[in-house]
């Protein structure tokens, strides 16, 4: 017994665990820690956290396609290690770069009148957002690919590896910014990003190592090896040939043609700067063509929600008078609910087969979103679409904070890091005229008691489904494909996600929230019509017939990359 248990702490799969678990510990630490960063650098402003939003959102969407094409054209270990290092090194330079302007921002404000400070702005954001790209690259090839490899053809087995990869991320979103949050609260910024800097360093060596523990123990991880050194080899055997034509025309050069040579050195430069929107055109294309395009894309639309545990639905609880304390409480039961939701996939994919499984979580995801369609009409709702998005939004601003302000532990030692954002102790403020006895009429909590009952059941269909869907992506895309349709699909996740964010500046006030959430369901509900569809396409006549599949039967029979059947 003894010995088994050591295999499988040494095995491929248990170390690929360890290693995604140390990555996303570490991304969420930072993930959390430099929004709060930013807010503080800059005065208690949300600008420069909108701005590393909005950045990291369009480089992902526009560069998606280029970073899997990347992945692919490359052997494996390589696009493993590299971006690693990219991304620990973007996030340890970072922390050093902060710590810098915390310690030495009153100097910096005068130096060349505050120029070198917004320079260093400027740094942070853009180092932040390569580490956040290398991540991109890091989660395409580890997720989507080598994960694959390791389960072989044994799909039961890749259903529960990736079961297991969420359930890693359910926790670390929970955990990581609760640990990276109290050390910034016991101690501060400047402890904080060293911290983060130490543990990236430490964090980088020990996950190098993991991944060429899990390449030794998968020789099957080499054969991409193989053709990428094929493709290299082509392009190097290119550049001879290219090589070889200026000689050429250096001999119709002296036979009298004097305009040989130039037009091919343009065409070679025009082709060059234009590889990278070939690449992402055939990227689009490629992904529009896959036989799980609706699949993919209908996961992309569940994006367009606010109907998650972001900043928009934090703070519109907050508006609500739902305290700290509540919202941690309700975060946690929503990685319980989205734990719960992984263990539901394994168990449906095992009885009714994968397509039926992504029908049947689709289902329950819209039927305890309803509870959210419910709450914006029942007492307590602040909906009330006679109020213009954008009245009064200079004299809020300057009048009073609708939000709580974000301050450093040492100004006001009643804040404390949440698990997901800064939150005060007793979740409210002291009115604007500073009277602590003037204190606002409570506000009935049966909507957003229903609203946020809606969310958390809806976590166990919305994990079922994504599960469903990224196994889909695994199985049916071809290997050669495998990174430029993941990076296709990440790109469309992001658009997606910065739509409902654009959707929020248009109606920003809390009597259009639930305007939104009814734009939310709308969107979700589109999406899973998308992949109903797509189900339609590949059962056929057998879409509503669930029973336990025969294991020799399709869709579970094919290999891995086999687009042939779904």
């Amino acid at each position: 017994r003894l010995g088994s248990v050591v295999a499988y702490f040494t095995s491929a799969k248990c170390l690929l665990y360890l290693g995604h678990a140390l990555s996303t510990w570490g991304d969420r630490m930072w993930h959390f820690a430099v929004s709060v960063f930013l807010v503080e650098l800059y005065g208690n402003s949300l600008l420069l956290t909108a701005v590393y939003g909005l950045v990291v959102a369009g480089s992902v969407l526009l560069l998606g396609a280029i970073i899997g094409d990347w992945v692919d054209k490359n052997s494996r270990l390589k696009v493993a290690q590299t971006s690693l290092v990219v991304q620990n090194a973007s996030v340890i330079l970072c922390g050093v770069i902060l710590m810098i302007i915390f310690l030495f921002k009153t100097q910096l404000l005068t130096l060349y009148h505050g120029w070198l400070l917004t320079l260093c702005y400027i740094l942070v954001i853009t180092i932040a957002n390569i580490a956040n790209l290398a991540s991109t690259a890091t989660a395409i090839t580890i997720q989507r690919d080598w994960i694959v490899v390791v389960a072989g053809e044994d799909r039961s087995k890749l259903a529960d590896m990736n079961a297991t990869i969420r359930r890693i991320d359910q926790l670390t979103n929970i955990l990581a910014p609760m640990a990276v949050g109290q050390i910034m609260t016991y101690g501060s910024p400047v402890i904080g990003c060293g911290f983060i800097s130490g543990w990236n360093l430490m964090s980088m060596c020990v996950e190098y190592l993991l991944l060429w523990k899990v390449y030794q123990k998968t020789p099957t991880l080499a054969l991409k090896s193989a053709k990428a050194e094929e493709s290299e080899l082509k392009q190097l055997n290119a550049k001879k040939e290219g090589a070889m034509k200026p000689a050429e025309g250096v001999q119709l050069l002296a036979e009298g043609d004097v305009n040989v040579n130039p037009p091919q050195e343009e065409t070679g430069c025009t082709a060059r700067l234009a590889e990278p929107f070939l690449t992402f055109r055939d990227g689009w294309v490629a992904y529009y063509n896959q036989p799980v395009f609706l699949a993919g894309l209908g996961l992309a639309f569940l994006y367009m929600t606010v109907l998650g545990f972001d900043c928009i639905t934090t703070g519109y609880a907050y508006t609500q008078g739902l305290s700290g304390s509540v919202l941690s409480l309700l975060m946690g039961a929503s990685a319980v609910t989205g734990i719960m939701g992984t263990v539901a996939f394994t168990w449906l994919r095992r009885k009714c087969g994968l397509v039926r499984t992504g029908l049947l979580s689709g289902a329950a995801q819209l039927a305890c979103l309803l509870l959210c369609v419910i709450s914006v009409f029942v007492p307590g709702s602040p909906l009330d679409l006679t109020v213009s998005p954008f009245a009064d939004i200079s004299a809020r601003l300057f009048e009073s904070d609708p939000l709580p302000t974000i301050a450093s532990p040492e100004e006001k030692p009643g804040v404390v890091f949440a698990t997901g954002m800064p939150t005060l102790i007793n979740g409210s403020t002291a009115p604007a005229n500073g009277d602590p006895e003037m204190s606002p009429e409570p506000v009935p909590l049966i909507s957003v008691s229903l609203l946020f009952a809606g969310v958390i059941a809806a976590r166990v269909g919305l994990w079922s489904f994504d599960l469903t869907v990224t196994q889909l992506l695994q199985e049916n895309v071809v290997e050669s494909e495998r990174g430029i349709i993941n990076g296709v699909q990440n790109s469309m996740n992001y658009l997606l996600d910065l739509l409902h964010f654009i959707m929020v500046i248009l109606a920003p006030n809390p009597e259009a929230f639930g305007l939104l959430v009814l734009i939310s369901v709308s969107f979700v509900a589109m999406g899973h019509i998308m992949y109903f569809r797509f189900a339609q396409k590949s059962l056929g006549k057998q879409l509503f017939i669930c029973c336990t599949p025969d294991p020799k039967a399709a869709p579970d029979s094919s290999p891995p990359g086999n687009t042939s059947t779904v």
